[in-house]
């Protein structure tokens, strides 16, 4: 069972996964700069559950063994659970100022738990029992599972099976007796250079005809025909140097998202779990949207913080800390920050008990709370760099500092106040240009869904036609 960090990259180096970066494999992943601050940050969920102050949020008492389990293994069983995981999110968020990449497994394994039962519920299949056996493993090995929902989708404007290359949306291309072989992509998928499975969830809603798109199963990142291709970030050469330039480099940017490539993967029957069933594939699709949307007011609430934090003290080493303005600027930044936090307490504590006996936040405000957030965190930036300055976009190198010959002008032309070193300036400088700017950003506005997924939300959920009754009825209106 995996309970240290030590415990966590040894794992990782006995995976041997097949990964390429910059059209090179990657022989251990634990050792290779680009990847080793996403490894840092994942590895912190796993630290953080050892603390005993931090033992409520990081751990839960599994409702299927009884046994004590990381909390990113658990199947949420009250509106508390739900609270918790919040609480949990924004507390990694400030210790790692970054994705800690496996929130995504979190919920899928959510939303495949409540689906699976009531598909077996309506259809006497054998899935719920199949899922159940896979959360047990996940939960006794405390493994890390990388949650596959989006495919590459290819012409947008067919459906998977109208697509000219079938690949473009991963499916099933055999039945066997002992299971299935599977073909496709997953596409930005965070984490997935450093997890243990992948659990493969359909993209989005099927009609007749797209049956063999819809296909739900749990595969070892290590299992043969699976490559992962990492993703290139905003400042990704910064992480091969020694010095400040990197500016959050222990952790990394955002999650080390990877393109997963399947090359005819089989899969046995007892872990697939979903095949062919059309009409469940909008269930499953909704739910784990949900349940995703629901963390980034936590999540994004507490790299909020981080930013906040970064200004206050940007502005503090240049001299403008006490300028009502600056006070204004960082007064609405704790206001965004704690807007988007309450939306992810409130569709927690409005969540609500399923079928399966798994709880679910309120759907219609986990979708508000990540609307929010893709506008949210982008205002917070902005008054981040307008309070840090146009310094921040133009610092010299760290060898610049270094230099015997030029770094007593950097020091001394770069300087704030009198008392605070020069390297402390760019140091905090280089953190938020880090935080606020590339991958970052863009995680923000697509991760868990683009606004226009959360607008149709809205118009599904938002009971529009109550609230025209509602007013006609005080206005007086009788049609």
């Amino acid at each position: 069972m995996i309970k240290t960090k030590q415990d966590y990259i040894e794992s990782l180096k006995k995976q041997k996964l097949n990964i390429y970066y910059k059209g090179k494999r990657v022989e251990d992943v634990t050792a290779h700069p680009a990847l080793m601050p996403h490894i840092n940050a994942a590895a912190k969920t796993y630290e953080l559950a050892l603390q005993p102050e931090n033992e409520d949020l990081m751990t839960a008492t599994s409702h299927l063994t009884g046994n004590k389990i990381n909390r990113f293994t658990h199947i949420h069983q009250s509106v508390d659970d739900l609270i918790k995981k919040v609480l949990m999110l924004r507390l990694i968020s400030h210790e790692t100022g970054s994705c800690y990449q496996r929130c995504v497994g979190f919920d899928a394994m959510n939303a495949m738990y409540s689906t699976t039962y009531e598909i077996d519920e309506a259809k006497g299949t054998s899935y719920f029992k199949r899922f159940v056996a896979f959360l047990k493993y996940i939960q006794s090995e405390n493994l890390m599972v990388v949650g596959g929902m989006t495919d590459p989708k290819g012409d947008r404007s067919k459906r998977p099976s109208e697509q000219s290359d079938p690949d473009l949306f991963t499916h099933v291309v055999e039945k066997r007796e002992d299971g299935i072989v599977i073909r496709g992509a997953k596409a930005h998928m965070t984490g997935a250079v450093n997890s243990h499975e992948i659990l493969i969830l359909p993209t989005q809603n099927m009609v007749k005809g797209d049956e063999a798109y819809v296909v739900a199963a749990a595969v070892p990142l290590n299992a043969k025909g699976i490559t992962l291709i990492f993703g290139r970030q905003s400042n990704e050469e910064r992480k091969h140097e020694e010095g400040i330039d990197a500016g959050n480099k222990k952790y990394g940017v955002v999650g080390g998202e990877a393109l997963v490539i399947f090359e005819d993967v089989f899969v046995p029957w007892e872990r697939v779990f979903m095949c062919g069933e059309i009409e469940y594939s909008g269930m499953i699709v909704e739910r784990f949207a949900t349940l995703h949307r629901q963390n980034y007011g936590a999540c994004k609430g507490g790299l909020s913080d981080v930013m906040i934090g970064a200004t206050a003290l940007a502005a503090q080493y240049q001299g403008t800390a006490n300028a009502s303005h600056i006070k204004d600027k960082l007064i609405e930044m704790m206001h965004l920050a704690e807007t988007v936090y309450a939306g992810s307490i409130a569709c927690s504590a409005m969540g609500y008990k399923m079928k399966s006996g798994a709880f679910y936040p309120d759907p219609l405000l986990a979708n508000c709370t990540k609307h929010n957030i893709t506008r949210n965190i982008y205002e917070i930036s902005r008054l981040a760099h307008d309070i840090a300055g146009g310094v921040m976009a133009t610092l010299p190198f760290d060898q610049d500092l270094r230099s015997p010959e030029i770094g007593k002008h950097v020091k001394k032309y770069l300087a704030g106040v009198e008392s605070v070193p020069t390297e402390s300036r760019m140091k905090i400088l280089r953190l938020l240009e880090n935080m606020t700017g590339g991958t970052c950003l863009v995680e923000s506005m697509h991760g868990a869904g683009p606004p226009q997924s959360q607008r149709v939300m809205y118009q599904r959920l938002g009971n529009l036609q109550q609230k025209i009754q509602w007013a006609k009825t005080l206005a007086g209106i009788d049609e």
